[in-house]
């Protein structure tokens, strides 16, 4: 947002948090990773038209409210589905009183309502922001038209919002703060893609300003930027994080992924990300919630959950700085080809594997039947552990749905011997991050078809890209037919897809049958069948060449 974001252009990002940057009047969505260098590469994108849900907001905040409150209440209102196949935009006289990075906030978790994008108007607020950043001739004025329509109508109150709070471990399972008040806590956590701005630091630091933490609670700071942590040093609010207890983080997505700042086992975790799926933490058996920096602040004084319309002290008012950055340490791509680079690769960097395409008969047992609402963080977790294997898919599939089953890995290799095998699930399957090895993994252990009553956009796609065949249940009573260890008999696929969108599947070792669909268009079927989008795109090439 601070160097790229810019008013009218589109944007397409390798991070599912990439639609944080529709604050600035941008269309930016999240992608998987091989989306996004396709698109480099000159390939269009492509995304299912999606329905236009218009927000009014009217009011202005209460003090000790704030942005984040306002994307819990709409996800305490709609859950984890209910952005699915929706861009969501913000209009109203309620957005006078939000700042850029207020709008960054809000735009930001519209990924955990599963919304394709989220668009705020580019107006003086942003024109302000892009001041702010030496970038004022980059602004231009976007607001909907007059008498503007929408697919589907929503409302907000600012004004009558309250502290709010998810629970674990759904960012969806809000609650007021209020509810909760007297829980004990062991961390307090600021920073990450979902509170980046000045203010959220600033406020936290005056909260906390000349007193000092709870006894035994770990208070940790984790800054967005380079450029924010130095206006942060510049302006004394580190010293007053520091001087009250808190830990500094270097600059990054760190203990949002799990990367450092795993809470202790079972104990309880505030949070300004964006997400506490099952395990995402770093710990396994770990209980995050999710809040607003005022109550994580409130919260790291009391060492208990805290609403912080409660503390004895007069609600902050924070300016925004000038910022003062410069390009200077960013490096420009090679020109004009960067055919002179020469690419580096250590042990722990190999090939993405070959992949056959998929056969037209086949039987596959099930080797997980799971529930709803399954993330990519299950599927394949983030964490030290994990993460430094991101390029070393052999390795990294050791990983692969441990969270849910650690014995999968091994099922799933011996499965791969005798041919491949299949996973079922129930709604809003592969939620969460766009993080493309929770499919790359479990294609490279075998897996050819993932059955689900329904699929998260980007996962969706990114199991279409390595040649898995996502298919739903054509009738959601046929989940109850499945178990753990249930043979399908899949017979002439290739012809099923492409004849219809919807074909049966015999259970093997019984008379049943199950009637499966899918939503493929040409273009995804050609994928699939030619074993993915690398196979296609060398296909392709061969035919153009």
């Amino acid at each position: 947002m601070q160097r790229l974001a810019k008013p009218g252009k589109t944007l397409l990002g390798s991070d599912s948090h990439t639609c944080a940057n529709g604050c600035m009047g941008m269309l930016a969505i999240g992608a998987g990773g091989i989306d996004v260098a396709m698109a480099i590469a000159g390939e269009p994108y492509y995304v299912k038209m999606p329905q236009i849900m218009g927000v009014k907001l009217t009011g202005d905040l209460p003090d000790w409210v704030s942005a984040k409150d306002v994307i819990l209440e709409m996800l305490r209102r709609h859950d984890v589905k209910g952005g699915v196949g929706k861009i969501i935009e913000y209009y109203g006289p309620g957005l006078k009183h939000l700042s850029a990075m207020d709008r960054h906030v809000i735009a930001n978790m519209g990924a955990e309502l599963g919304a394709t994008a989220t668009v705020f108007p580019s107006d003086k607020v942003v024109k302000q922001f892009l001041k702010q950043q030496g970038r004022e001739d980059e602004w231009t004025e976007l607001t909907p038209d007059q008498g503007a329509t929408y697919d589907i109508h929503e409302e907000i109150d600012l004004s009558s919002l309250e502290p709010l709070i998810a629970k674990p471990s759904s960012p969806g399972n809000v609650v007021p703060v209020s509810e909760l008040k007297g829980e004990p806590i062991y961390q307090s956590y600021i920073g990450s893609s979902a509170n980046p701005g000045y203010r959220d630091f600033a406020i936290a630091a005056d909260i906390v300003k000349g007193k000092t933490i709870a006894e035994g609670l770990s208070f940790d700071i984790n800054p967005t930027s380079r450029q924010l942590l130095t206006q942060l040093v510049d302006n004394g609010h580190i010293a007053s994080l520091l001087a009250a207890g808190a830990r500094m983080h270097q600059a990054g997505c760190n203990g949002c992924i799990g990367m450092g700042q795993a809470p202790a086992t079972g104990r309880n975790s505030l949070r300004t990300t964006p997400r506490n799926f099952p395990g995402r933490s770093g710990t396994k058996e770990d209980s995050v919630f999710l809040c607003s920096p005022e109550t994580a602040a409130a919260s790291a004084l009391t060492g208990e959950i805290t609403d912080p319309r409660t503390l004895d002290m007069k609600y902050p008012t924070v300016n925004e700085p000038k910022s003062d950055h410069t390009d200077g340490l960013l490096e420009a791509p090679p020109k004009p080809s960067g055919a002179s680079v020469e690419l580096e690769k250590g042990p722990n960097i190999t090939s993405i594997p070959n992949f056959s395409p998929i056969e037209n008969h086949f039987e596959l047992p099930v080797l997980l039947k799971m529930g709803d609402n399954i993330s990519t963080d299950e599927i394949l977790a983030g964490g030290s552990r994990v993460l430094p294997f991101r390029s070393n898919i052999q390795k990294i599939s050791t990983f692969t749905f441990e969270i849910i089953d650690e014995a999968y890995y091994e099922r799933a290799m011996k499965a791969r011997d005798d041919g491949g095998h299949m996973v079922v699930g129930g709604v809003n399957y592969g939620q969460g991050s766009s993080r493309e090895h929770a499919a790359l993994a479990p294609r490279y252990l075998g897996l050819k078809v993932v059955l689900v009553k329904d699929f998260a956009r980007i996962h969706l796609q990114n199991l279409i890209n390595f040649g898995i065949l996502p298919l739903r249940f054509a009738h959601t009573s046929d989940y109850e037919k499945i178990d753990q260890g249930t043979v399908l008999s899949f017979e002439n696929v290739h012809e099923a897809i492409q004849r219809s969108n919807r074909f049966d599947v015999k259970i093997k070792d019984s008379d049943e049958t199950i009637t499966v669909e899918h939503d493929l268009t040409d273009r995804h079927i050609d994928i699939v069948l030619a074993g993915g989008i690398i196979n296609w795109m060398k296909n392709k090439s061969n035919l153009t060449s």
